[in-house]
């Protein structure tokens, strides 16, 4: 047939329109294959409408042709997926022969994982988890689990055997509301919350967790670009704040007392605030259904800049020799800590209670702080069309209480918040910590109308611009606690004085040489394990200028996370080891210093001045004593840090080595 007689057709699409050329002697599954070919589909599971809202479908047939269905030239066609499939995929998968597309098939790619209910869908992956995406343990565990409360037979209210079942006594849902009231629960859990999404009619057919957006969207031909042109197409929605029902950690719990004291000391010993990196893991929270607990075994100290009143981060050059380090000792970066504390009464120990509803819980900048380290840790999630969904990254405030002790308080921000970070939307006020504020749109961002609801007067909901913003609905609860039984990844001791904390400059906290060998002279020999166990002494011993090890610490590491004695035993008597030690053992056998370090810095200067003047004037033949010129011999130089001491100095004024 010539071409003359051929027709378009034009096909809508959630992509956009195109134009398929048929001939009415075409049959229609003719027609959804060049519609396939011309979208670059992955699949064939959509179907074909002649009116919008999914009506008068177009069925696929070999016996029914073009002209036979009543298609004219010029027609339109509303192209809709079915089942939620992914019609377009990064990779696409290869197109079924014509003998097999008898009917279009109308099994969803995405639709593999969401089946009956979670559970079944752990067997079945979806196209991100199939394309490499990393789950975490914890989730993976809890996808196994029924996650349904279990209650006993009721003797008031059952009338049935001990192996009989009720209403009065069948297991409850996770997100059962009555429960979840009855135990004080004020968030569900993220897997509680997901069990919710399937459990109704569809049984989540349709599920897909996909963050807000506050950017226009790129790539619109309609229109130049912003300032000078927007579309509803690419026009981002506005956004209504909504407090989030669930959070994705229910619980942060630190091994012991000894881990947050051990922090608090620099505040003890300065006054000054302090910011800590929480390095741990994630595990089963047994007191809430499908519950997830966030386990903090070290806290790490990045270098930064610190008053009474506020806290400044600073470039911190070994963050990926860190996280390498607790990768090897099997923890991760799970969240942060900060503290806010003022002294009331110094006899008492009491400090101010400046955090409550009256104030705030957490100020507007501190909730765009954690937002920014929430977005570096997203959350892994199948269901998530990106392959990430909200964040376990958790948020601790050492604080004050109303009875004026000290206490920490847990939170997390909103997904929505995290998106509102994100897209550089919100900003801190600068009089009131407890108002946020949205930004207004200019000439290189558009910024969408963001609103929050409180009831009037009459308790009617009604909706605000978010300029300003009260933080508080951005704000997710998370308890924080010590366990009544602790725990110890690390070797906790009060006997023993403790290795220093990183990056504190502070006198009796500073990280050297000396200090190394005074916390290696409290153990025995054979109790290496227990000297090792420490997570910022391993990081010093990684990172000493005079003999970096961060190329011999495997073993060591696997030792201290495996807590194999033997092994770390080994380790120490190695030849690397084996040179600290004996520095360590030359500094502790040699007697003290005779003279205060000032005088002898003073001293050390002005001999160097005499010992240049000596060689110049000899040099000019100026026939100066022999004990003037011999001003360089009274001088050794150390052969670690190359700094000029005295004779009669054993050890190094500068980095306590000995000679």
């Amino acid at each position: 047939m010539s071409k003359c007689k051929n027709i378009t057709l034009r096909i809508q699409s959630p992509e956009g329109t195109k134009r398929v050329d048929v001939e009415p002697s075409e049959t229609i599954l003719q027609l959804f294959e060049k519609v396939h070919d011309k979208f670059e589909l992955s699949g064939y599971a959509f179907a074909l409408y002649r009116q919008r809202g999914c009506k008068d479908e177009l069925i696929s047939t070999r016996t029914k042709t073009i002209r036979g269905s009543g298609l004219c030239h010029g027609d339109m066609l509303y192209m809709a997926p079915l089942n939620g499939a992914l019609l377009w995929s990064q990779e696409p998968s290869p197109r079924p022969s014509t003998s097999s597309a008898g009917t279009v098939s109308k099994t969803s790619s995405y639709g593999d994982v969401v089946t009956n209910d979670v559970q079944s869908s752990n067997q079945s992956t979806s196209q991100k988890s199939s394309s490499g995406l990393q789950e975490d343990d914890v989730d993976l565990e809890l996808f196994k689990l029924d996650g349904k409360v279990q209650r006993k037979r009721d003797e008031k209210l059952c009338r049935h055997g001990s192996n009989g079942c009720c209403v009065h006594c069948s297991p409850l849902e996770p997100f059962d509301e009555a429960y979840l009231k009855d135990q004080n629960i004020k968030h569900l859990s993220f897997h509680a919350y997901l069990r919710k999404l399937f459990a109704g009619v569809d049984r989540g057919k349709f599920v897909s967790l996909e963050d807000i957006s506050c950017r226009i969207k790129t790539g619109c031909k309609d229109h130049p670009p912003w300032p000078k042109g927007i579309c509803s197409k690419c026009q981002p929605n506005a956004i209504t704040l909504n407090r989030q029902i669930y959070r994705h950690v229910d619980n942060v719990m630190f091994e012991n007392p000894h881990l947050v004291e051990r922090f608090l000391n620099y505040w003890r010993s300065t006054g000054h605030q302090r910011i800590g990196f929480l390095y741990g893991n994630y595990g089963i929270h047994a007191d809430v259904p499908l519950g997830i607990r966030a386990s903090v075994a070290a806290i790490y100290e990045p270098p930064q800049e610190s008053t009474r009143d506020s806290v400044v981060l600073l470039p911190d050059e070994k963050e990926g020799l860190v996280e390498e380090l607790a990768r090897q000792l099997g923890l991760r970066r799970i969240g942060w800590i900060f503290t806010d504390l003022i002294a009331d009464d110094v006899k008492k120990g009491t400090v101010k209670h400046v955090r409550n509803i009256e104030s705030h819980f957490l100020s507007a900048e501190e909730c765009i702080m954690a937002g920014y380290f929430q977005n570096k840790h997203p959350n892994p999630c199948r269901f998530s069309p990106v392959g990430n969904f909200g964040s376990k990254f958790v948020t601790v405030c050492v604080t004050g209480d109303a009875s004026n002790q000290v206490h920490m308080e847990g939170y997390g921000v909103s997904n929505q918040c995290m998106a509102l970070v994100r897209d550089n939307c919100l900003v801190p006020t600068k009089d009131a910590p407890e108002l946020g504020y949205i930004r207004e749109s200019s000439d290189k961002q558009y910024v969408p109308d963001v609103y929050y609801k409180e009831k009037d007067g009459y308790g009617n909901e009604v909706p605000r611009l978010a300029r300003p913003l009260p933080v508080e609905y951005l704000l997710v609860d998370i308890p924080a606690s010590t366990p009544i039984n602790p725990v110890s990844t690390f070797h906790a001791d009060n006997d023993i004085q403790p290795f220093p904390v990183e990056n504190r400059m502070v006198d009796g906290h500073i990280q050297d040489f000396n200090a190394l060998s005074s916390y290696m002279q409290q153990f025995p020999p054979d109790q290496f394990l227990k000297a090792a166990s420490d997570f910022h002494f391993l990081l010093y011993i990684s990172t000493m200028d005079m003999l970096p090890m961060k190329e011999y610490m495997g073993p060591l590491l696997e030792a201290v996370k495996t807590q194999n004695a033997e092994q770390a035993q080994d380790w120490s008597n190695s030849e690397h080891w084996a040179t600290v030690e004996q520095l360590i053992a030359a500094s502790s056998s040699s007697p003290p210093q005779s003279r205060p370090h000032s005088v002898a810095f003073a001293e050390v200067a002005s001999g160097a001045n005499l010992g240049f003047g000596s060689a110049s004037g000899s040099g000019l033949g100026s026939g100066l004593p022999a004990a003037s010129g011999g001003g360089n011999n009274s001088l050794w130089t150390c052969p670690h840090c190359t700094f000029l001491n005295q004779a009669d100095l054993v050890n190094c004024e500068m980095c306590r080595l000995p000679r």
